[in-house]
């Protein structure tokens, strides 16, 4: 697996606690939920990641 790309992020405190309650709940880290909903905003927006297409035509 290729290298993770690292990345400073500078959130509102309350779209955090959002996301932090978001994740607890989905029993994920508060950045794989921030990951995860990125991923489904970039399919909503028809650029989803050649790995996912691949995935969604198995």
């Amino acid at each position: 697996m290729p290298e993770r790309k690292k990345l400073l992020l500078r959130l509102d405190p309350a779209v955090h606690d959002a996301m932090a309650k978001w994740a607890a709940d989905d029993l994920r880290s508060v950045n794989a939920q921030i990951e995860y909903a990125l991923r489904m905003a970039l399919k909503s927006a028809g650029r989803a990641l050649d790995k996912d297409l691949r995935e969604d035509q198995s």
